[in-house]
């Protein structure tokens, strides 16, 4: 059991301290408005209006406790599962600009465009990666992180599913797109900086140049495995393949031209025979938001405290409209 704010609690005194600092507030409005009402609360049974008292300041106190707790926001915390603790770092950097949605890609015996034969070879590729770190970079006119490197796959089959043409630009910022996978890759293994940049153009954003960022990567231990996404006769949309093959070269990785799925689907067998790495091993603890209860516990008090001084007041106000006995009245 935790807490994400804890300090909330240092409040729980805050009525007290309301209670004995300002000064008292006394009002008539119940002599002013049902002199007859407050005529009967002056003669009720004091020993009732004590228990009746209690009663709601245990209730008040109650719905205090409940509301700092539900806003401490309570979790409780499961048993530390140790994350695969071998395997590479890979940064999948993907084009999003405005010609990946050419429709020149084969897939199940119809054309698909450029940007749905990518999402379904890489959502096969996700799904093998147990044990290693997957990031995703979208690029267009600029590129942009989408997901840091993570074991939660899940998570990064959704948003590049989620991706849209366009979300980046209509351009195509290669060099950019290398330049964000090196800094994301710094702090990590040397020997573990993997990223995988598919494209169906030629660098036309973005303030980088690809090869200089190839080289920069080079000095960072950064391969970079370029692939050509289209079909060769489509020629509305050329593929600059000297300057990919060039950052491949470069950087120690291998370019890959996709003209049909079964190719794109090539690099993934090359990268399941690099070899794996120990890393240190992570830990996580899954966390189960439990503000619920105390909400529950709370809105139940206030419940119960409205009813009964509803009771209260109905009962009352009925005993002051009543007509008086024939004894009484002198």
């Amino acid at each position: 059991m935790n807490f994400d704010w804890p300090a909330l609690f240092l409040l729980l005194p805050l009525p007290l301290l309301v209670y004995f600092l300002l000064p008292a507030l006394k009002t008539s409005a119940a002599s002013l408005y049902m002199p007859g009402l407050a005529s009967h609360l002056l003669s009720n049974n004091n020993e009732s209006a004590a228990q009746t008292s209690r009663l709601h300041i245990l209730l008040m106190g109650l719905i205090w406790i409940s509301l700092i707790t539900a806003a401490a926001k309570p979790i409780r915390l499961g048993d530390a599962i140790e994350l695969p603790a071998s395997g590479r770092d890979l940064l999948l950097a993907v084009d999003i600009s405005g010609s990946m949605e050419y429709a020149d890609m084969i897939y199940q015996g119809r054309r698909v465009s450029r940007i749905a034969a990518v999402k379904s070879v890489l959502d096969d590729f996700l799904q093998k990666r147990q044990g290693d770190r997957v990031g995703l970079i979208l690029y267009g006119s600029g590129a942009y992180i989408q997901a840091p490197l993570t074991f939660d796959l899940v998570t990064v089959q959704q948003l590049l599913s989620e991706a849209e043409i366009g979300f980046a630009g209509d351009g195509t910022a290669i060099g950019d797109a290398i330049g964000l996978s090196i800094k994301r890759l710094a702090n990590n293994p040397a020997d573990s900086r993997v990223v995988i940049l598919l494209t169906d153009g030629q660098n036309s954003a973005g303030v980088v140049n690809p090869i200089e960022a190839a080289k920069v990567a080079k000095t960072e231990n950064v391969k970079v495995y370029t692939v050509g996404v289209g079909h060769p006769s489509s020629r509305r949309y050329p593929i600059d393949e000297i300057s990919l093959q060039k950052i491949a070269a470069i950087t120690g990785g291998q370019y890959f031209r996709a003209r049909n799925i079964t190719e794109l689907q090539k690099i993934y067998d090359v990268i399941d025979q690099l070899e794996t790495l120990e890393q240190e091993p992570e830990k996580f603890r899954p966390q189960q938001s439990l503000f619920y209860w105390p909400l529950a516990a709370m809105l139940l008090s206030l419940f119960i405290l409205l009813l009964d001084k509803q009771i209260q007041f109905s009962t009352l106000f009925n005993a002051s409209r009543s007509p008086k006995k024939h004894g009484d009245q002198k």
